[in-house]
């Protein structure tokens, strides 16, 4: 960058901004198969860098069949649980040197990565189809009742361990809150959580998106109703641009911008090289119900159940509200990893959430203003700036280092 330039950017940030999405809306229009990875599922991609990998299937109490990745190892077990949208493919996209489960593998460790109901790897049901509505009544409170309970008991038995360390992002710490909350038995089950971005009460959230939609969220609900919207984003971004009209509205500037207008609009740690792997796998799937769900804490400022509305909700909580979490009852040992710059998981609200937590033991902030949301995940240097940190925090571990 030449230095009138670089002057320029610095004096009006949006310019910078607005470059570095130009040029990503340019990779993704030229649809660069240059990288073979575009191409893989997440098993192949593992397995072409040499990891052992293994795939299971696990049945929740409700019957929904969940696949569940591994990279084997002697080591103690670790269970990596993804974001809204996400799936297991996102612990291994960021490539073999800085995706977490290779991370984590190289340290000795046995990587488990969970996919929550919904997503891409698992859409199956013992006897609801993804075509009946049915099947996509839930929201992160499902996967934090249902789905993290079957996976941890799964990993637990598999490995004969008592123990394992938990570590998730976004959602994957919204719903070990909601676990732990609501089966505090599972307490005793982690070692360590190591919460990525977390995501709990959310009155400080940033995103401008989530703060127009937020106040509409019952209006939200019956337009999902009305056009069956029950199922979100399920193909990935290089999908949309290749079979979606709405991507070719302004060379693709919809498309490009619905990633990061919860997350965060800097662009300073993407690895834009790797950003055709990335897109070839995300976004996975979910539920409409668990953005609505999201955005309702978001209005109200209070971390609790799904608002069904009165009548449904005194039948179901015996109250018209929803009843609260009671976060104080997640006892398991807490590490809050947050920055800056992340729309969605705003500073304040990871300091109010460490007041409620009981046994919080590290407040990581993130040492690089500009790391957002997704930056947890795929940034350039999240190695150095997240992973280092957390693997110091899992060998301080003794429980979870007594067979390493």
């Amino acid at each position: 960058m030449g230095g009138s330039e670089q002057t320029l950017t610095q004096l009006n940030p949006e310019l910078g901004a607005i470059k570095e999405l130009a040029e990503i809306i340019d990779i993704l229009n030229t649809k660069q198969e240059t990288h073979a990875d575009a191409k893989l599922n997440v098993t192949q991609i593992i397995d072409k860098y040499e990891y052992p990998v293994q795939e299971y299937t696990v049945t929740t109490e409700d019957g929904y069949i969940l696949t569940m990745i591994r990279i084997t190892n002697k080591g103690p077990p670790v269970l990596l649980m993804h974001g809204l949208l996400m799936s297991a493919d996102d612990w291994v996209t960021g490539g073999p040197e800085d995706g977490l489960a290779y991370v984590l593998s190289l340290a000795g460790y046995d990587v488990w990565m969970g996919n929550a109901r919904g997503n891409k790897h698992s859409r199956k049901h013992e006897s609801i189809s993804p075509e009946d509505p049915k099947f996509w009544e839930f929201s992160f409170d499902e996967i934090g009742r249902n789905d993290l309970p079957a996976m941890i008991d799964f990993v637990l038995e598999t490995t004969g361990e008592e123990q394992l360390a938990y570590i998730g992002h976004s959602q994957g710490t919204t719903s070990f809150f909601v676990m732990c909350s609501e089966k505090p038995e599972y307490n005793q089950k982690i070692s360590i959580m190591i919460a990525l971005a977390p995501l709990a009460g959310m009155s400080h959230a940033k995103s401008p998106l989530a703060r127009i939609l937020a106040p509409y969220h019952y209006y939200m609900s019956v337009v999902i109703k009305l056009f069956k919207l029950y199922e979100m984003f399920p193909k990935s971004i290089e999908f949309q641009y290749m079979e979606s009209p709405v991507c070719e509205v302004g060379n693709g500037i919809i498309c490009s911008t619905v990633l990061f207008m919860f997350t965060g609009f800097d662009y300073e740690q993407i690895n834009k090289t790797n950003l055709p792997v990335i897109f070839s796998h995300t976004p996975s799937g979910a539920s409409a119900r668990q953005f609505i769900h999201y955005l309702q804490i978001i209005n109200s400022g209070v971390f609790r159940n799904f608002d069904h509305g009165d009548d449904v909700n005194h039948a179901i909580y015996g109250s018209r509200k929803p009843k609260k979490y009671h976060l104080d009852r997640v006892k398991a040992p807490v590490a809050l990893f947050y920055s800056e710059n992340d729309w969605f998981s705003d500073v304040e609200d990871v300091k109010i959430l460490q007041e409620k937590l009981p046994n919080v033991k590290e407040m990581y902030l993130v040492p690089f203003k500009k790391f957002n949301h997704i930056d947890f995940i795929w940034a350039k240097d999240v190695k150095r700036l997240v992973y280092a940190r957390m693997t110091e925090l899992l060998k301080s571990d003794a429980k979870s280092m007594k067979t390493i």
